[in-house]
């Protein structure tokens, strides 16, 4: 893997200061880093695995930490990805993404891939995944299928609004937790919304420039029937049992071919 040289700098640089807190059990790095795709422009996702008793101590303390460890600029937690243990900063200059997750030893299992271990006290990090595999989220299409119509007739109310920054806003939205996860599912890799889907997916990618479109009533029109043309074909394929909301999504369609309909009665 041929890591860039500023983000091996900061792992190397990194790596003695967090090691000398006796708290810390170990250190592994996940994303692109270990994932063998790293470039200039990749984070770096980092995870202090910290013993279960001294862990709420050190979780009051993190940014202090952080800066003690590194030249911290800026850094805040990670509540509204979902992930209160992560906190996400720039380091530097030159200024650096990386992420710092912090665990409990009980819970270092619980992953959906493997990490890459930089640094294990007692050999604890290694023993933790050899006795739990990693636990590969399911991909639930009946969830997807059970929302989609509903999406489609709510992007509708925005289209026929003219709300049409609130409509591009939902189809990105429709591409990262529809769209972009199904991409992914065709090319049997793990879902992570539209990030890498240019490498991981190039054909599955140039499909999606269909969804995109400019502040504009009729592109954003296309953009939506685009987005449910790619929704059937990528569900239908690949054998799975869901039960489709046919009558939900006649009406749907329906009302959002009249939304069409009226907005193409307008000038432009």
């Amino acid at each position: 893997m041929d890591v860039p040289s500023l983000h091996s700098r900061f792992v190397s640089d990194v790596l003695p200061r967090i090691r000398q807190d006796a708290r810390v059990a170990g250190m592994a790095i996940t994303g692109s880093l270990a994932g063998g795709r790293p470039d200039v422009y990749s984070d770096v996702d980092l995870i202090l695995v910290i013993d279960n008793e001294t862990y709420d101590a050190v979780m009051r303390e993190r940014l202090v930490l952080i800066g003690s460890w590194t030249s911290l600029v800026a850094g805040f937690t990670g509540e509204h990805v979902g992930e209160p243990r992560v906190v996400i900063t720039l380091v530097g200059p030159p200024l650096l993404h990386v992420d710092f997750k912090f665990v409990r030893a009980s819970d270092f299992a619980e992953r959906i891939e493997d990490p890459e271990i930089l640094w294990d006290r007692d050999g604890v990090l290694a023993d933790t995944l050899a006795q739990q595999p990693p636990a590969t989220p399911a991909f639930d299409l009946q969830w997807i299928e059970d929302r989609f119509w509903v999406w489609v007739h709510y992007g509708a109310t925005k289209l026929g609004r003219g709300e049409l920054f609130e409509t591009i806003s939902f189809l990105t939205y429709l591409r990262e937790t529809v769209l972009g996860p199904l991409a992914a599912r065709r090319v049997g890799t793990i879902s992570r919304g539209v990030r890498h889907l240019e490498a991981i997916a190039p054909e599955e990618a140039r499909a999606l420039q269909a969804t995109l479109c400019g502040y504009d009533r009729h592109e954003a029109g296309r953009a939506l029937l685009a987005t449910v043309d790619l929704y059937r074909r990528w569900s239908d394929a690949g054998g799975a049992i869901v039960e489709r909301r046919h009558h939900a999504e006649k009406l749907a369609m329906q009302y959002l071919h009249y939304v069409i309909d009226q907005a193409s009665d307008r000038p432009r």
